[in-house]
């Protein structure tokens, strides 16, 4: 099986010859063609380049057109801070929404409008020729609360839960359907799959978790369904309150931060969700040794059974010893689900 192959297989129930493998690489793919991260974040034919080279030598069974999560809030108007070799970042003292009031205004941005978005289709598009049918390729997306944090200000929409919930759930609206859009361009342009970040939702707590942000995010992944494609849900931190509502949501695979036990995970939903993770990107996969790794990542299988992906709790740091992330290569091709 090639590596595309290997992951459909799992996602539809069958049985892949070895465990798939679906590490997150950003600033380790940049650090490969030792180029600085200003350009792989801008730059779609040095992303494409940095995602297929990085998959080639340490035999991944994807690639991804993961950056940053300031792709959407650009084109909406954001003020957006580049460095040279730093991902892009929100300038929340300067957030696009500052004034709520501003909302009722703006726009759903075009993905093919020559931004930041449009960079990203056209990384996918490049996946389509460079990568064919031997690796599944990945779009993104920032999930609804992720988003309006970006637009809001992650501290302000923590108070506006509190103060103002009709504009919560306007501005939850408003980030679903910019995210639908950016999708579905996405998806055309030959994405397998479509990964969800919305790292703010861990953040909200369990209360505001179900009643405005697993709302927004059932329907985004309803409509991503509708599109014809699959979802990867990735959401930083600890999810553990909020492990059964995330099985609700219908996602292919979840992502798990090294912070939660898989085994709580399983229990909490299901043997049948396909769950990914979740070795300690720094503790264990940066600072330990392969004889480590291997055994963390081995705990993990264990742990979760069958319906299982090989990675780590969150993006592999760059300064990874590449040895290290080899291990995980070499753990997924030497066993079976």
């Amino acid at each position: 099986m090639n590596g595309r192959e290997r992951i459909l297989a799992l996602l539809n129930g069958g049985r892949p010859d070895t465990l798939p493998l679906m590490p997150i690489t950003m600033m380790f793919a940049a650090d490969l063609l030792e180029i600085p991260y200003r350009r792989y974040a801008t730059d779609y034919r040095t992303l494409v380049e940095g995602q297929m080279r990085t998959a080639e030598q340490f035999d991944f069974d994807y690639v991804s057109c993961i950056s940053d999560p300031a792709r959407e809030t650009a084109d909406c108007g954001g003020i957006i801070q580049y460095y040279d070799n730093q991902p892009p970042a929100i300038d929340e003292s300067q957030a696009l929404l500052a004034d709520k009031s501003a909302l009722v205004s703006l726009t759903i941005p075009d993905p093919h409008g020559g931004g930041r978005m449009h960079d990203r289709v056209q990384a996918a598009a490049l996946f389509k020729e460079r990568a064919g049918s031997s690796k599944l390729i990945e779009g993104w997306i920032e999930g609804p609360c992720a988003l309006a944090a970006d637009l809001r200000g992650i501290n302000t929409l923590m108070l506006d839960f509190f103060d103002d919930p009709g504009f919560v759930r306007d501005l939850f609206a408003f980030a679903v359907e910019v995210a639908l859009r950016f999708a579905r361009a996405q998806v055309a342009a030959g994405a397998d799959i479509i990964g969800v970040g919305d790292a703010a939702a861990s953040l909200a707590g369990p209360r505001f978790y179900e009643e405005y942000i697993f709302p927004a995010e059932k329907k985004l992944i309803d409509g991503l369904h509708d599109l014809g494609t699959r979802v990867r849900l990735h959401i930083c931190g600890d999810t553990r309150p909020i492990l059964k509502n995330i099985s609700k949501l219908g996602c292919a695979i979840v992502d798990l931060d090294w912070m939660i036990p898989i085994h709580q995970a399983r229990r909490e939903m299901g043997t049948g969700q396909v769950v990914l993770g979740n070795v300690d990107p720094v503790r264990v996969l940066r600072n330990g040794t392969p004889e480590t790794v291997t055994a963390a990542i081995a705990e993990c299988h264990r742990q979760a059974g069958k319906a299982y992906i090989v990675g780590a709790g969150c993006e592999v740091t760059r300064d990874t010893p590449k040895e290290n992330l080899r291990a995980l290569t070499a753990y997924a091709r030497e066993h079976e689900p």
